[in-house]
């Protein structure tokens, strides 16, 4: 997954939260980057017919940005559950997020026949938590 993906990915979750566009600020928090790189990114992914972005009213994910995202996000869950519930990770959240850019299609497919994901996947994600639905561990909200 590369860097867009993480991005399509956010957009769709703050989306889902929102029931609406996601704002850039709103977008830059959640990736942890600034407002500016956010906004670079969003014009890329538009011009990648990705992303529709209305200034002031936020970003929308386009039909073919929302299979991108649905895909990105079922990668996350899937790197995140085998962190989680086989190798027993502590911080998995945080080494989720730094496999997730560097995982390509092949290794997450491995790593999902060890975790016998939910066919529901990825709507098993629960943006609050933060994380998957199908966790074996405690999930609370992640701290601001």
């Amino acid at each position: 997954m590369n860097t867009a993906d993480q991005y399509l990915k956010a957009i769709y979750l703050i989306q889902e939260m929102e029931n609406g566009p996601a704002s850039t600020g709103a977008l830059a928090d959640m990736l942890d980057v600034s407002p500016a790189s956010a906004n670079e990114m969003i014009g890329k992914l538009e011009a990648r017919e990705l992303a529709d972005h209305e200034k002031y009213k936020g970003v929308r994910l386009t039909e073919e940005g929302i299979v991108r995202a649905r895909d990105a996000l079922q990668t996350y869950c899937i790197i995140e559950r085998f962190l989680a519930n086989v190798l027993d990770v502590e911080d998995f959240r945080g080494e989720a997020r730094e496999l997730e850019a560097v995982i390509d299609d092949t290794v997450a497919d491995r790593l999902d026949t060890i975790i016998d994901r939910n066919p529901n996947c990825p709507d098993c994600f629960d943006a609050e938590t933060d994380a998957c639905a199908e966790l074996d561990v405690e999930c609370e909200k992640p701290a601001d």
